[in-house]
């Protein structure tokens, strides 16, 4: 279910600049969760290490428009999602 969640959430950003502001802003992964929570979704670092982990590969512009350049994992790197995007 989170990962539904997370497609979910991906999917607002990239038609919310509101939110995508939000999350360029975002000083840290946990900042970013926390703003994804604040918009009604529950989506863990878990998640997205999942997501990521699938053969189903997000483009750098859909990582970046989702996430503010950050992937929203427990580390911050170009190689995880919330890797300064």
């Amino acid at each position: 279910m989170s990962e539904e969640q997370l497609k979910a959430f991906i999917e607002k950003v990239k038609a919310d600049t509101s939110l995508q502001e939000k999350l360029k802003a975002a000083a840290s992964p946990e900042a970013a969760l926390d703003i994804a929570k604040a918009a009604g979704f529950s989506i863990t670092p878990e998640d997205i290490q999942s997501m990521k982990s699938s053969t189903v590969q997000l483009s750098d512009e859909e990582l970046e428009g989702a996430a503010g350049g950050f992937c929203g994992r427990a580390s911050c790197s170009r190689d995880t999602i919330y890797e300064c995007m």
